[in-house]
């Protein structure tokens, strides 16, 4: 019984992170244009675009700054590029630039906006 309670603790943070990263987004210039995209090969926190910029946006939620180093690898990136590479058809057009970003958000510091993050 306490492990679902930490699990619903957990996607509770991840929801509110998600929230927050697209709430700074928003403020930095970016449209919002979908929110949690499921596809058989991932899902995609954000899918925002800013000009010609899409980017498919993972976010990773933290208790502390310190943990947030450890929030995102590679095995990640690559699930939501395979994410993103099924949804480019839907959200981008010919003549976009298309990346994968990471928000990283924890209790007490800003954003940390880390964009193009996986060049696979």
């Amino acid at each position: 019984m306490r492990k679902s309670a930490d699990r619903r603790a957990a996607e509770t943070r991840g929801r509110d992170g998600e929230r927050r990263a697209a709430w700074w987004l928003w403020l930095n210039g970016w449209k919002i244009l979908d929110r949690r995209v499921r596809t058989p090969a991932g899902e995609v926190d954000l899918v925002v675009r800013r000009g010609t910029i899409v980017a498919f946006v993972e976010v990773k939620t933290r208790a502390s700054a310190r943990a947030l180093d450890f929030a995102i690898d590679e095995r990640r990136l690559a699930r939501v590029a395979a994410a993103a590479e099924v949804l480019m058809p839907t959200y981008a057009g010919p003549g976009d630039d298309i990346r994968v970003d990471v928000i990283l958000i924890a209790p007490g510091t800003p954003p940390r906006h880390i964009e193009n993050a996986w060049m696979g």
